[in-house]
């Protein structure tokens, strides 16, 4: 508690009903206090885990099924050009828990932890009066009671998570208690989401639901009845599409589930879908037999292919007209795009952000992004993480009543052990403005290549035109130098 105390005393909030408490923390009025007031909206964050930008009918795809998502896509904001921040899982979701790059926080790689120290999407809206809610894969840490960087040490109220990636019939974590769920992996978490938005509804208040999926992580083992629809396919294709489809199911049933509530706000008669914002997307580009929709890269590399994900924003109470969006976004946007829209107002972000917030464009006022995405691959190992293996041990030391115990590795998240040389950039990295992508490919001892790609002219990076633009090169090799040495010392700990 005295962590998010130290976290959230500098935030201050818009919402008229809102009334800070002596501990620093906002307290929501009850809804039926002001029968005039506009009720906030909730907010539901889709993710997918290592589905490409072409994994999805409305991109093109010949053989995939995804009606839900290409429902949406038509009835809501299409982005063509969303990042995740990383070209793998867990920085990504760092990265939407904190509005910043996942090298901030020393999330270099998968299976990497989140920092105790990062104020997440889930604690600064519970200040504003929100219930929080994790379904799913979380992979930023442990999922056992204690651990500061599970969910529930993150700021979810409710939360039935695994710790990595997870497939049919799952174990999963209750807040800390280990169960054994039937089920499609996907509808798992849509419907223990769906019992904790059921509870909000009724009690009037507004929520934070958090649905990260397992799949279409490897192995592929679709539910026979989906890859069924896919019997003209190899059989490797068949389970591939068979876990996609399973998600877009999963989206559908939640998507009607939300048409079936009512919100208990006064005088208000849509349901809860109207002011519910979904956002759905993936925490990476291609991998194995996953489409990149003709992009360069695939999973684990800067290029397009790496990077560019599926994306789409539906929210009918403020978007009624869909339209498809051009202007460069990211997973880094989704922080400080909901703290805005929750009506929070910060009178002090207590560390730097590389997302802005997307209400403008939500609101078709933004015609281009002023604020460049940085990229930056820092050569680390990835961790493994077994979610069955690490569920069934935490099982098993349950029912020999043995107390719960916190890994070490939970245990340090936070402590800053090693310092980084300012003047040091390993690795790979880049930095889109507009349509324009620079390329830092690491060489020999401390040279470094630069390549310049038109992303409208040539989204397949085929053309380097370094030589054709030097000006441009020669600014955004500054401006990405300049974001580099900014993100070393955040990881060196000066945010903190």
């Amino acid at each position: 508690m005295d962590l998010l105390r130290s976290r959230t005393a500098s935030l201050t909030w818009a919402v008229p009903m809102l009334m800070l408490s002596t501990s620093g923390l906002a307290q929501a009025a009850e809804p039926d206090a002001a029968e005039n007031r506009v009720p906030r909206p909730n907010f539901v964050l889709l993710m997918a885990d290592d589905q490409g930008w072409g994994d999805v009918g409305y991109n093109g795809h010949p053989v995939l099924k995804t009606p839900a998502l290409d429902e949406m896509a038509a009835a809501g904001l299409r982005f063509d050009r969303f990042y995740a921040a990383a070209p793998v899982c867990s920085p990504t979701r760092g990265s939407v828990l904190t509005g910043r790059h996942p090298n901030r926080f020393g999330c270099f790689s998968w299976g990497h932890r989140l920092r105790p120290q990062e104020l997440t999407v889930a604690e600064a809206l519970k200040t504003a009066g929100y219930t929080t809610g994790h379904f799913g894969k979380w992979h930023l840490g442990s999922v056992r009671s204690g651990s500061p960087v599970s969910p529930g040490g993150s700021g979810f109220d409710e939360w039935l998570s695994t710790p990595n990636f997870y497939e049919n019939d799952p174990l999963m974590s209750r807040r800390g208690t280990v169960v054994e769920v039937e089920g499609e992996s996907s509808v798992v978490a849509v419907d223990a989401a769906l019992e904790f938005i059921r509870r909000a509804a009724k009690d009037g208040k507004p929520f934070l639901a958090v649905i990260w999926f397992g799949s279409p992580h490897t192995p592929h083992v679709a539910a026979e009845d989906i890859r069924a629809l896919y019997r003209d396919q190899p059989e490797k294709l068949q389970h591939y599409y068979g876990e996609i489809t399973g998600i877009d199911r999963a989206v559908g049933k939640l998507r009607e589930a939300l048409q079936d509530l009512q919100p208990r706000w006064p005088r208000s008669f849509e349901r809860l879908a109207h002011n519910t914002l979904i956002w759905y997307t993936s925490d990476n580009g291609a991998q194995g037999p996953g489409s990149t929709g003709g992009l360069r890269g695939r999973k684990g590399s800067l290029w397009e292919g790496g990077l560019r994900v599926p994306a789409i924003i539906e929210w009918p109470a403020r978007i009624a007209q869909p339209r498809a969006i051009d202007i460069p976004c990211g997973s880094v946007d989704i922080y400080p795009t909901l703290v805005e829209l929750a009506g929070a107002k910060l009178e002090e972000q207590p560390q730097p952000l590389d997302g802005v917030s997307l209400v403008p464009l939500i609101d078709g006022k933004l015609q281009e992004r002023r604020k460049p995405l940085g990229f930056w691959v820092y050569p680390a190992k990835g961790q493994p993480m077994r979610s069955r293996d690490l569920l069934q041990q935490q099982r098993v030391e349950a029912a020999a009543g043995e107390a719960p115990t916190v890994p070490a590795e939970d245990r340090d998240a936070g402590k800053i052990a090693q310092q980084y040389p300012l003047d040091e950039r390993p690795g790979h990295a880049a930095w889109i403005d507009g349509r324009w992508k620079l390329h830092r490919l690491p060489g020999r001892g401390h040279d470094a290549q630069f390549e310049l790609y038109d992303l409208v002219a040539d989204r397949a990076e085929t053309n380097d035109v370094s030589g054709e633009h030097e000006e441009v090169v020669v600014r955004m090799q500054a401006a990405l130098d300049e974001w580099q040495r900014s993100v070393l010392r955040s990881l060196n700990g000066e945010d903190y």
